[in-house]
């Protein structure tokens, strides 16, 4: 099992709590956090824009990643989201065992 640490970023809480629950709901993600809101700097079609952002962090796993940017992919209204996933190296044992146990597809 290898645990990933995914981020994105939504426009407001009510999108970024739907995401979340989409994700949960799906099996993609074992945790969602809904972060307090960011300011964002950032260049898009050539021009330099500042936005306040929800930020989310997604636990999930490398065979779940695939999913992930599929919700993610579907359901972000904007229309290149960032997506990026980190590697957890090292975890709590009991935690990243919990976290493989949650994002397991049961058909």
């Amino acid at each position: 099992m290898e645990p990933l640490l995914v981020l994105t970023n939504l426009p407001d809480v009510a999108s970024a709590e739907k995401l979340a629950h989409a994700l949960i709901e799906g099996r993609a993600a074992a945790c969602v956090n809904v972060l307090a809101a960011c300011r964002s700097t950032y260049r898009w079609q050539g021009a330099v824009e500042m936005t306040d952002e929800i930020p989310l962090l997604i636990k999930t796993t490398a065979a779940n990643y695939p999913l992930v940017e599929e919700i993610v992919s579907t359901q972000h209204p904007y229309d290149v989201p960032e997506l990026i996933a980190i590697p957890i190296t090292y975890g709590l044992p009991a935690y990243l065992g919990w976290l493989a146990t949650e994002t397991e597809i049961h058909e």
